[in-house]
């Protein structure tokens, strides 16, 4: 009797196996893109796994096979793509951190250069991969310790800097070859720069090797921060200036971390944050291409600096939302060919303004959601605040404690050993491209009144945080947004036995340092190079980064180099947009 033909005739009724495009992609990925860099740059493990030893855990997750037809792989590879591969919505490195971890960078300062060169030793001690500086006001605004306006703030909210020899004090057997120096300085940032230059030259660092970050982000100075010195225009020229000197000079170097930072501080929405900090990055790369500089020269120099806040999983798509638009905005609107163009690195910063004078040590666990979601969002560096900092610059204790954290997520919690661990979760991927969507809203209404500057004169951008500002003191006032120990859950405020103290005696000790400087100083050079910054600043093609190295090799001081251009540019005078 014949064999029955059920079976044979069943499989002819079905369809033919999708033949599943993105597995294959997927294989060229790793063969292309992946292989390649796991080959140069070996990864942390030989093997990744749970804490379960066979779960064995791979670089990256995709849609399951069984589950994808050709639309869901069409928008698959639209939306999110690989990592190292446009549009970067799940990284900007192929293996991320099973490669290498991000950037432990505590943001730290104070005092003398002294004591934060102790400070940045003990860190560097415990574990931290990078410097981050904090420079006190008078450093900031372009004046000297010894200015009458320095009067009473010399050291307190961050390091003073007032000439070269501050600057070698401060990176005193910090190897510049070694090790990354992020600054947050704005308004006189190229001649703070200027100094690292001066001092890798004498630690004999080749300039091509020093490698770090300076925020140079002076828009956002306007909108929210206000340590600005000059109008925005020649602002924008010291900008690009910086741009073109580093592009030739120091190729490794970070030209401006365009900072949504302080704009989510000033009070905005998640969504304001990635509009205005790209809003701005999109008027400095039509800046700089308007002076003629190519946009594949520069664009890979940029970098960005972002904020984490409470709303975790809001926080985790933000970073990926504004990742995956500056790609498209680099690619689509500027053209730019390069594929380390379109990247979007950034630096996080865990959010200042949710820390709590009352039970403060609740904000350790606030830093620690914080700091997860950065990591989850794939940031390239990360600082994670103290939990005293709602009173006082932090504690040595409470600053280890904050780097303990990082480690911790690093080491114990498993997040580092899969790229964009979050990715295909329905609600991940929904708020991703609703921040993407309304965040392009707001690009759209400043490209309609001429871009960022216009729409920073204009107040709108203004205007906008400081609604977004009021609605959320209102929710907590209201308690309709849970504040732990300020709104609810009271329980006293809890303050430290010990916050940190500057010593008045910093600003004595400056002043006497910079009287000696000026009396055993050239200062026939010092004059003499100080006026040709003058002609330069005069002549709108004219470089001024070598000639500030120059100056501040001759001992020129920061408030010198800014006094001789505020006789040229002027000083920036605010309007109240209230």
């Amino acid at each position: 009797m014949a064999e029955p033909k059920s079976k044979p005739q069943a499989k002819s009724l079905q369809k033919p196996p999708f033949p599943n495009k993105l597995t294959n992609l997927k294989q060229a990925w790793q063969e292309n893109t992946l292989t390649p860099v796991v080959r140069r740059f070996p990864e942390r493990k030989e093997r990744f796994t749970t804490s379960s030893p066979s779960i064995v855990v791979q670089p990256l997750y995709t849609p399951s096979e069984k589950a994808t037809t050709e639309e869901v792989a069409a928008e698959y590879l639209q939306k999110l793509g690989f990592p190292g591969e446009f549009p970067f919505t799940r990284g900007v490195q192929p293996n991320m951190y099973r490669g290498r971890l991000w950037t432990m960078r505590q943001y730290a300062g104070f005092g003398s250069a002294s004591e934060s060169n102790q400070r940045y030793h003990y860190l560097i001690e415990q574990g931290q991969t990078g410097l981050s500086v904090a420079f006190d006001l008078p450093t900031q605004i372009g004046y000297d310790a010894d200015h009458d306006l320095a009067l009473g703030e010399v050291g307190k909210v961050g390091v003073s800097i007032s000439c070269l020899q501050d600057m070698r004090t401060l990176l005193q057997g910090i190897p510049l070859d070694k090790v990354s120096v992020s600054m947050t300085i704005n308004a006189p940032a190229a001649i703070l720069l200027a100094m690292v230059v001066a001092v890798a030259k004498e630690q004999g660092v080749p300039l091509s090797q020093l490698r770090g970050t300076v925020q140079n982000d002076i828009l956002k100075e306007y909108i929210a921060r206000g340590t600005y010195i000059f109008p925005p225009l020649p602002s924008m020229r010291l900008m690009t200036d910086l741009f073109r000197y580093c592009a030739v000079h120091v190729p490794r170097w970070n030209t401006i971390s365009v900072s949504g930072y302080h704009i989510r501080e000033a009070g905005s929405s998640a969504v304001q944050e990635v509009a205005f900090t790209l809003a701005n990055a999109v008027e400095y790369v039509q800046q700089a291409i308007k002076v003629g500089l190519d946009v594949d020269r520069f664009s890979s120099q940029i970098s960005f600096f972002f904020n984490a806040h409470n709303d975790f999983l809001e926080e985790v798509a933000k970073f990926r939302a504004a990742r995956r638009l500056w790609a498209k905005l680099m690619r689509q609107r500027f053209r730019a060919k390069d594929p380390k163009s379109w990247r979007l690195r950034f630096h996080t910063q865990t959010g200042g303004s949710t820390l709590t004078t009352q039970q403060p040590d609740n904000n350790i666990v606030r830093v620690t959601v914080q700091a997860l979601a950065a990591i989850l969002g794939g940031t390239q560096s990360l600082h994670t605040n103290s939990k005293d900092e709602a009173l006082a610059l932090p504690t040595e204790k409470a600053v280890e404690i904050a780097l303990r954290t990082q480690q911790i997520l690093a080491g114990e919690s498993g997040v580092a050993d899969v790229v964009d661990p979050l990715g295909g979760s329905y609600y991940i991927e929904w708020l991703t491209d609703e921040i993407e969507r309304q965040a392009c809203d707001y690009l759209e209404r400043i490209d309609e009144l001429g871009g960022a500057m216009q729409a920073v004169a204009d107040g709108f951008i203004q205007r906008e945080i400081q609604e977004s500002a009021y609605a959320t003191m209102r929710a907590v006032e209201s308690g309709a947004q849970t504040v732990v120990g300020v709104n609810s859950y009271q329980g006293g405020t809890g303050i430290p036995e010990e916050t940190l103290n500057v010593d008045e005696a910093v600003q004595n000790e400056q002043i006497a340092a910079l009287a000696s400087l000026r009396a055993t100083r050239d200062q026939a050079n010092v004059s003499a190079v100080l006026q040709r910054i003058e002609q330069a600043a005069r002549a709108a093609d004219e470089p001024l980064m070598p000639l500030f190295v120059e100056a501040v090799e001759n001992d020129a001081t920061v408030g010198e180099i800014c006094d001789t251009l505020r006789a040229v540019f002027g000083e920036y005078q605010p309007t109240s947009w209230v």
